[in-house]
Parts: structure tokens; sequence; C-alpha cells
């Protein structure tokens, strides 16, 4: 119980410091429902039963530059072997902002590729129908071969926003890479998954 009050602790942190809940989300690498759970929680509501969710926490890699550099290794095996299946080569890396980026920076620097940042579009604009956007202070990915990077896959629905927009703007997906994936799907929007762990519930 003591990390679930943890996880409480945290979200009301984050939130009080401004975070929305896509962006306590990504800091907590839960889902939304989650965040929502965790909030309603803190205050003591009547709530519904918990979602069937996993929190993963990475700062021990995160924390450390080195420890960065051989999992992007690991993970830059896992994009070469995934691509060579695929007959494909990459031309840009492309890091999901915040938590992809550094990932991805070190990917892209060890595949000899350009780098993109996509920045994630804010979950208040969402319903008016912004999109998230390619950084301009990056690597171009109009019609150029593209690996997403980030660090977990939760719902999916982050990995569907990128792919949808790299296609929106004539790139060309051809893998999602990721740390972990709490999905379990080999596949979204018909391109491949692969990560370094893969969480499977039993229940």
């Amino acid at each position: 119980m003591k990390d679930i009050e943890d996880l409480i602790q945290k979200a009301v942190e984050l939130q009080n410091n401004g975070l929305v809940t896509g962006q306590i989300a990504d800091e907590l690498n839960v889902s939304r429902e989650t965040v929502v759970w965790l909030l309603t929680r803190s205050k003591k509501e009547e709530i519904t039963p918990a979602p069937k969710d996993i929190s993963v926490n990475w700062n021990s890699i995160g924390k450390s530059a080195k420890r960065l550099h051989n999992i992007s290794l690991a993970l830059c095996d896992v994009v070469l072997e995934e691509l060579e299946k695929i007959n494909t080569e990459v031309d840009v890396v492309v890091g999901v902002a915040a938590n992809g980026v550094p990932l991805a920076s070190m990917i892209a620097y060890d595949l000899g590729t350009d780098l993109a940042i996509y920045h994630r579009k804010g979950q208040e604009t969402a319903h008016a129908g912004h999109k998230g956007t390619i950084s301009r202070n990056f690597g171009s990915v109009a019609g150029k071969n593209c690996v997403i990077v980030d660090d977990v896959i939760t719902t999916g629905s982050t990995c569907m926003e990128v792919i949808e927009r790299l296609r929106e703007m004539d790139a060309k997906p051809r893998l999602v890479v990721v740390l972990v994936d709490k999905k379990g799907a080999d596949m979204i929007a018909n391109i491949p998954i692969q990560s370094l762990v893969r969480v499977v519930r039993l229940d």
C-alpha cells in the first residue's frame, strides 16, 4: 500500500506544480485513467476500484548518462534487428518529448541518423483539434523513414498520435521502440512495436 500512497503524493505534487493529467501520466508512467484515480483518492472522495495499470519507475536509468547510453545501445540493437527483418533503413529517430528524447538522442547518435523531436498535443487543447508537432529546431521528417522512440507504452494513444502526425507530414514511420511496453501489442497503426521489456498482466 505504501507504493500507492507514494504515487498519490507524487500525483498531487505534480498537479500542484501546474501539470495536467497527461503530463502527470507521463511523469509517473501510468495511464491518464490511473492519474484521475490517484487524484480522486487523494481527496478521500468515494472512488471506483483502481484501474488495472502498472507504474514504471526507471529513474535509476534516467539519472545516469552512462546507464542511458547502455540502454540506448540495447535499443539500437533492437532497432537494427527489426529494420533488417523489414529490409528498411532509418533516416530519422523521432523522440517523444519529454521522456523519449534522451534515449532517442543517443540512439540517433549511435545509428548515425538525424534526430527529430515530437511535442505532444496538450490534453487541454486536444478537444479543439490541435495536434502535436515536430520541433523545427531538430531534423526534418518529410519523406524519410522514421523510428519513434518513447520510454513507455501504456495505452498506445501517444504512439498513435505520433504516427498519424508523421504520416500527415509525408514521413514514413517504420518502427516504434520503447523501454517498457505495458500495452502488449505487436503493432499499432500497422507499425511494429519493439521493447526491451514487455509487461504482461495475468489477470
